[in-house]
């Protein structure tokens, strides 16, 4: 897809979202259920159905997803899609490039072992391996613009209001 494409593709969303700021207003969802002989969640993903459980360092077997991997996964997925629809947009010509995200965990916190260790990540790099001839003053605004609007990435920096319910069925 080249910068003429994306533009066309994205003038009718964006117009429609100006005249009407409501319709940018989507509420993205996620389900999954209880498995009933572990200790695991079946994820409706929209696409499959995934099997998450706990991570080897909690007692997991490691054969079931993980929602610390899947977190930094969905990182990756949103600022690696970001990072393309920017660089196109700026018309920034890339040969290849990775994305890679890291976490780190203390598993006392999330065990109860102690109560002084955090429960969830300590910290998260995000980084980029970009090949491109572009110059460096291109590959600064591409960064720049990638973190603008990478929507995963700016929840995370932002930790945006957050509610937990429970219901009876």
């Amino acid at each position: 897809m080249d910068v003429a494409q994306l533009r066309a593709l994205q003038a009718p969303i964006k117009e429609r979202y100006k005249a009407d700021p409501k319709a940018a207003l989507i509420t993205l969802k996620a389900r999954g259920s209880i498995d009933n002989e572990n200790i695991a969640c079946k994820l409706e993903t929209g696409r499959a159905l995934g099997l998450a459980g706990l991570h080897p360092g909690a007692g997991g077997s490691g054969l079931e997803l993980c929602s610390g991997d899947m977190l930094l996964e969905a990182l990756v997925a949103c600022a690696g899609v970001t990072l393309k629809s920017v660089a196109t947009a700026i018309e920034v010509p890339l040969r290849s490039g990775l994305v890679f995200a890291e976490g780190d965990l203390d598993f006392r916190g999330t065990l109860g072992i102690d109560k002084e260790a955090p429960v969830g990540f300590a910290e998260i790099r995000l980084g980029f391996e970009v090949d491109t001839d572009a110059p460096q003053d291109k590959l600064d605004l591409l960064l720049k613009l990638t973190e603008r609007f990478c929507v995963v990435y700016q929840t995370i920096r932002s930790g945006p209001k957050v509610s937990v319910s429970m219901q009876r069925v």
